[in-house]
């Protein structure tokens, strides 16, 4: 049996009021027709920071500041075992173009569990649920 990759990805998780930004991907591929928290692949020397920043503009057009870890998974895709942060992101504009997504909704927790959502950012709801106890939402 092959050895397995390993990669590195990111999700921003953006958080305003109760209330957290999604994204749906556009049909087609593995993850076509599901939701997600907007990130992707962290490149060869690239921090984690300049990977969502990298990856907003590319499938946004919306800069993001990049806050604190939040939480982390690990996912197996194919023949590569998939290391997941998920890091707050605040936007710094709503003025979206969106490129590989075909929408987006800000949602509670509770719609958040409803959406049909990708496994890999699935796993992290635990992180956000406890950062919404914590924050008493």
């Amino acid at each position: 049996m092959a050895e397995l990759q390993k990669r590195e990805s990111v999700a921003g998780v953006a958080v305003k009021g109760d209330k957290l930004f999604v994204a749906r991907r556009r049909p087609g591929g593995d993850l076509g027709g599901k939701w997600e928290f907007p990130g992707g692949k962290v490149r060869p020397g690239e921090s984690h920071a300049g990977t969502l920043k990298r990856e907003y503009l590319e499938e946004l057009s919306v800069p993001v500041e990049v806050g604190e870890k939040i939480g982390e998974a690990r996912f197996v895709h194919g023949n590569t075992c998939f290391f997941l942060s998920a890091l707050l992101v605040a936007l710094q504009s709503e003025d979206f173009s969106l490129k590989e997504h075909s929408e987006y909704r800000w949602v509670t927790f509770t719609e958040l569990e409803q959406l049909d959502f990708a496994d890999s950012d699935r796993q992290i709801f635990p992180a956000i649920k406890k950062l919404f106890n914590a924050a008493h939402w």
